[in-house]
């Protein structure tokens, strides 16, 4: 980056740093003192079931401190002294659980290195020893009654809190009231002694709760003797009186005492008086009454002060006090407090040589501590020499030199405690040392604010600072740079200097400002289906140079998704979350956050789990009569989609236990429906919720609710009446469901009569849903009506239906037929309704029947066609389509009912006219020159009329098949099948149009492109080449069958490891496929796959250096499928044998007239070689067996002279007279093929 120093900006800032405000702090890398940074705070107490101890003592320094241990004063060696080891790079060692009783003592850590030492505070380790009570015999204590009794507890010491008990060796609490109760000593009490008191089991108890122990004091007796008079040696039983004292206090001797303690403690003042009767304590201070916070405890006799301070000091007084008399107690209370820092310790500071400097160590304190210093951990020695002057808490360093650089340590104590902090003073001159990094690298993301860093360390420091100029510049105390709003511009190079009277420094920081972070492509709020995978995006722009920090997490609700585990439905990839299988716990708030180390932005997006609704809840009954009752239900969780409607089902156990029904439908907005039910059923319902996403889960199903049985609420429906048979008439109908009984003994009553002729109503009762009744007259109008009833009554008046009795066959057929021949393929047909009483039944329609007698162009006989179109309803003509052209037909009109077929019409015979020919099915572009081409075809399989020629079109086409002028040729002869096109361009392509046609006009165009060559080259550029290539393949034949054809051959000796190809090509789909090199010495190639029935090409080709010439070219036509059996089964008959000879015999003769032909250079036309092959049907074979016969027939492909043949010279009227041989075969092929296709 370009270099950018301060000053070339107009921000130079030169760092000055003064040590005189605040702490010293040092960085670490400038040689300093020890400061002691960790230290175990005292005191410990070692527990026995505690695992280890740890006396922790770390500091810092440059040099790395050294360290030392002090116990009780003396010098020790943790590691030989102790047995304990040092942690590595501090002076803390662990005590283990043992011989603890040796580590008991003071201990005090010193840090140092050759600048000084510091010392921390004492550190306190206490080893409690388990505490105990005296083993000794105590004599028993023996007072008269009313007489006061101390019992003594002396509880041994231990780790506090400490808590007393006095028991019974039973282990029962000794009763405590205002008369006898315990101190705060530890001793039982007793005002003035009872009979009652009277025991030899005073037992006191200690517990140690941190060390999980209680002791017991050797149980103590007490004897209460009576005050009765004794008469006779026994006490008398009359009344006695215990003698009256004034009381006098057990606790605490003497009138006056002194309670001193530590700020913040407790305070606790107790006062036990003896006397009779008890007597009452009463607690005041002197001048000013009891501060809120004092409590009286043990029954008044003790005042407590949580918490206390200076203000609770002052003079309490205890007076205890009964009907005799009273005494009084007092409490001078003192506050006082350990030594605390005022206002704080003294802390380290750096000066520079020759100056004076100050240490001031105040602390406060009651007593006021005492001050003593020390160097170094060492007493304070003050020569004549000495700059130094101790000041009672100040000391003061005149004209401080390198050498006064120590740690000074200050104590102060009073009998509550000592506190010492060390001060590390340094004499120091430095020139600037600069610590941060050189060439410190930042980065920073466009508009947001930057911060270079430049910490230095200056002693002494400058007094001339300057500041930054530029609104968007600062520069803080500590020396840092910040650029608010960073921009492009910002980037570079910056230079910090720093400056004293020793010396100058400088750093260079490297600034990179980045393009932001931001999503471009946000997640989307989605509505997802339960069941589904949900799929968010989340596309992001960042710094090219920050691609390797670079990522997208995800988050849901707050908390990271994780990546993806074999456990996790969630997928994440490139920005991409997809959550498989959502449930209702997916939905919620995704958040998308694209971030780097620098910045980040997020984005987020609400997802919302669509589900069907939960099931209703609390589905209760009410509102319940005999065959009603109201449902009400709770809606449950509609899962973000509302509900549309509730479903309510039943089950009933009677006539299909287990099985619900649907009952009722309910707007979704309703809770409630009013269900009407059928009689005799013992019902129970539950309800469902239906929303846009489906149907949710049922509820729980009501309790079970009965039905009164009654007669039926309807009766059957959808009645039937017909007539199968001319002399009867059946009925059925629709019989009640099960439920719909409403009671037992369900039965119907079936009545009927002629309509309109009888006024009385047959009837009949039956259980069945159907009724025959017999004998009727044919087809005559009756009225029925069927009515329901069960034990318990009728059902409603049913409803009468009219039908009629069974029909019988139509007994006239249509007159006056008539047909209009439309056009070559339709007609119009015309007839004479039949009369209605000839119709005996309801009129079905009319059925037209055709039968093609034969084609008027051949004059043999065809397979008769028949076919027929039903026209249903009243009417008298009709359109009749799907004729063919040049056709004789005979057609009949018949009319029909529901019975079956009239008799049919008189016959009427009719012509089709002449049509336009079918689409020619092959055209090839063969023998391509450089001025001429020609093209062989095919006459269509369907000429529809008398075939008069061709029409032959051609353009001129590039390769953008841009159009030339259209070139038209008439074809006049229908023999002809190929024609010589000349005056053609050189290296031009053409796209060639030919249709055939009657005297009508011509038909559908096949189209082929071609291209003529240039002189050199002598290969057509046709798409798939047609001219002859010589090789010398005698015999080519093919067998044809269902789904394949085999191509057979015979090679010359010549050609006996030569390659050919095998093209075949669907006449349907235009498409060709060409199979892999075939050797010609394997004499045959199987082509497998093909469709049943389906019209194909065939080619051989011939790969030569120039160009992949056709050797053989043929249409075949693949057999019905399920017809090669009878080939089989005929083909073993003497008669087939005989058929195929002669077959045979006329191929041959074919054959020589071909070569013939061929030779006199002549050609011979279509009709002449169809003359040579009689169809097949005129050679006797009938229609069952006509079209499955199939037979090996010779190819009649060009077969070339040897001598011509495997000449490489040859001229271009050679290959043309090869050609021209090609097309005569090829077109005698193509017509025995037409001849089997007219057969199929």
């Amino acid at each position: 980056g370009v270099m950018r120093s301060l000053w070339s900006l107009g921000l130079a800032f030169l760092l000055a740093l003064t040590s005189r405000a605040g702490g010293l702090e040092i960085p670490l890398e400038v040689e300093q003192l020890p400061t002691i940074t960790v230290q175990t705070a005292g005191p410990v107490i070692a527990l026995p079931f505690e695992g280890s101890f740890s006396m922790r003592c770390e500091a810092k320094g440059n040099p790395q401190p050294v360290y030392r241990w002090t116990k009780d004063g003396q010098a020790i060696d943790p590691l030989f002294d102790l047995g304990v080891k040092k942690e590595r790079n501090n002076g803390s060692f662990v005590i283990h659980s043992g011989r603890l009783a040796q580590f008991q003592g003071m201990y005090q850590c010193y840090a140092s290195n050759n600048l000084g030492t510091a010392v921390s505070e004492e550190i306190e380790l206490i080893v409690p020893s388990t505490p105990k009570f005296p083993k000794e015999k105590i004599a028993p204590i023996v007072v008269k009654e009313g007489q006061p009794v101390i019992l003594e507890c002396n509880p041994p010491q231990g780790i506090p809190p400490r808590k007393i008990y006095w028991m019974t060796i039973g282990l029962q609490h000794i009763e405590q009231d205002e008369r006898v109760s315990m101190g705060h000593d530890g001793n039982l009490y007793i005002s003035n002694a009872l009979e009652k008191d009277s025991r030899r089991d005073y037992c006191c108890f200690a517990a140690f709760s941190v060390i999980r122990t209680i002791v017991r004091k050797t149980a103590m007796s007490v004897v209460v003797k009576s005050c009765r008079l004794t008469v006779g040696g026994q006490s008398s039983s009359g009344s006695y009186a215990i003698p009256e004292r004034r009381p006098s206090l057990l606790v605490p001797s003497g009138v006056q005492s002194e309670v001193r303690l530590l700020k913040g403690e407790e305070l606790v003042l107790e006062c036990i008086a003896e006397g009779f009767p008890t007597p009452v304590i009463e607690w005041t201070k002197r001048t000013e009454k009891l501060p809120k916070r004092a409590n009286l405890k043990n029954y008044g006799k003790r005042l407590t002060i949580n918490n206390i301070e200076e203000e609770d000091d002052g003079k309490y007084t205890c007076e205890a006090r009964n009907s005799v008399g009273d005494t009084v107690h007092y409490f001078n209370v003192m506050v006082e407090e350990p030594p605390r820092w005022q206002p704080e310790p003294p802390k380290g500071q750096l000066a520079v040589v020759g100056s004076d400097v100050h240490i001031k160590c105040s602390a406060s304190g009651k007593p006021r501590p005492v001050i003593s210093w020390r160097k170094n951990g060492q007493p304070l020695d003050d020569g004549p020499s000495s700059n130094r002057q101790v000041l009672d808490d100040t000391i003061v360093l005149h004209r401080a030199r390198p050498e006064d650089s120590a740690v000074y340590q200050c104590e102060a104590s009073n009998r509550h405690g000592t506190i010492l902090a060390n001060a590390n003073i340094m004499i120091i001159n430095l020139p600037p040392r600069m610590l941060t990094k050189d060439y410190q690298r930042y980065s920073v993301v466009q508009g947001r604010d930057i911060i270079m860093d430049c910490k230095v360390f200056i002693e002494p420091p400058d007094d001339t600072t300057e500041s930054v100029e530029g609104e968007r510049f600062s520069v803080f105390k500590n020396g840092s740079l910040q650029i608010n709003q960073a921009g492009k511009e910002d980037s570079g190079e910056y230079v910090c200097f720093a400056t004293n009277s020793e010396g100058k420094s400088a750093i260079t920081a490297l600034l990179d400002v980045k393009d932001p972070t931001q999503i471009v492509e946000p997640p989307q709020d989605l509505h997802i289906l339960s069941g589904t995978t949900a799929q968010l995006t989340c596309q992001a722009e960042y710094d090219i140079s920050l691609r390797n920090e670079f990522q997208i997490v995800w988050s849901k609700d707050g908390e990271e998704i994780p990546p993806f585990t074999e456990q996790s439905r969630y997928f994440l990839d490139d920005g991409m979350l997809q959550i498989i299988n959502v449930n209702q716990s997916d939905k919620g708030t995704y958040t998308c956050t694209a971030r780097t180390n620098l910045d980040q932005d997020t984005a987020s997006a609400l997802v919302t789990v669509l589900d069907v609704p939960d099931a209703p809840e609390d589905v209760e009954l009410s509102e319940q009569k005999s065959w009603s009752v109201r449902l009400a239900w709770v809606p449950g969780d509609d899962h973000n989609s509302s509900t549309t409607e509730f479903i309510v089902e039943y089950e009933e156990s009677q006539w299909d236990p287990g099985t619900w029904r649907e009952l009722q439908r309910v707007p979704g907005n309703q809770v409630t429906a009013l269900l009407t039910l059928h009689g005799h059923l013992n019902y129970q319902f539950r309800v469902y919720a239906v929303n846009g996403i489906g149907k949710g889960p049922p509820s729980n199903p009501t309790d079970r609710y009965k039905t009164l049985p009654a007669a039926p609420d309807k009766n059957p429906e959808n009645i039937q009446i017909q007539g199968h048979l001319p002399h009867q008439m059946d009925i059925s109908w629709e019989p009640l469901l099960p439920v719909e009984h409403n009671g037992p003994g369900l039965e119907y009553k079936l009545s009927y009569r002629k309509l309109g002729v009888e006024d009385i109503w047959k009837e009949h009762l039956v259980k069945r849903h159907a009724f025959v009744i017999k004998n009727t007259p044919t087809f005559i109008p009756y009225e029925i009506k069927i009515q329901s009833r069960n034990s318990h009554g009728w059902g409603p008046e049913p409803k009468v239906v009219t039908g009629y009795s069974g029909e019988d066959l139509p007994t006239a057929s249509p007159q006056d037929v008539a047909v209009e021949v439309l056009n070559t393929t339709l007609l119009r047909v015309s007839w004479t309704r039949v009369a209605q009483a000839t119709l005996r039944g309801h009129l079905g329609g009319y059925n037209v029947h055709w039968l093609r007698k034969r084609s008027l162009l051949h004059s043999n006989r065809i397979p008769e066609e028949r076919h027929f179109l039903t026209f249903p309803g009243n009417r008298s003509h009709a359109m009749v389509p799907g004729l063919r052209p040049f056709s004789e037909y005979r057609l009949t009109v018949n009319v029909f009912n529901k019975r079956g077929n009239g008799p049919n019409s008189d016959p009427v015979t009719f012509q089709t006219p002449e049509g336009v020919p079918e689409q020619v099915p092959i055209l090839t572009v063969s023998n391509a020159q450089r001025d001429s081409i020609t093209l062989v075809w095919a006459p269509p399989f369907e000429a529809n009329g008398i075939l008069t020629g061709y029409l032959l079109q051609y353009q001129l086409i590039n390769e953008t098949l841009a159009m030339g002028d259209m070139q038209e040729v008439n074809v006049s002869s229908a023999d002809t099948t190929h024609w010589l096109l000349q005056g053609l361009g050189e290296m031009s392509k053409y796209m060639f149009y030919l249709s055939a046609c009657t005297r009508v006009g011509c038909g559908p165009q096949r189209m082929e492109e071609g291209s003529t060559v240039t002189e050199a080259t002598n290969s057509s550029m046709s798409p798939r080449p047609t001219s002859c290539f010589r090789t010398a393949l005698f015999n080519i034949s093919s067998y044809v069958s269902d789904t394949f054809v085999k191509i057979s051959w015979t090679a010359g000796d010549e050609q006996q490891d030569s390659q050919l190809y095998v093209a075949y090509m669907n006449n349907r789909e235009g498409n060709w496929r060409i199979s892999e090199a075939v050797n010609t010495s394997k004499n045959f190639h199987l082509i497998d796959g093909l469709e049943p029935g389906t019209v194909y090409t065939v080619c051989l080709l011939a790969k030569s250096r120039l160009d992949n010439a056709s050797i053989f070219e043929d249409v075949i036509q693949t057999r019905v499928k399920g017809l090669a059996s009878l080939h089989l089964g005929v083909s073993t008959q003497g008669w087939f044998i005989g058929m195929m000879c002669a077959v045979a015999l006329l191929t041959l003769t074919v054959l020589i007239a071909c070569f013939v032909t061929r030779n006199k250079g002549g050609k011979y036309a279509v009709k002449e070689k169809e003359d040579l092959h009689p169809e097949v049907e005129s050679q006797g074979m009938n229609d069952d067996t006509f079209g499955d016969y199939s037979e090996e027939n010779p190819l009649k492909a060009s077969q070339c002279s040897l001598d011509r043949g495997m000449g490489g010279d040859s001229d271009y009227g050679d290959e043309e007279e090869c050609q021209f041989n090609e097309d005569g075969s090829f077109i005698g092929e193509y017509s025995d093929h037409k001849n089997r296709a007219k057969g199929n």
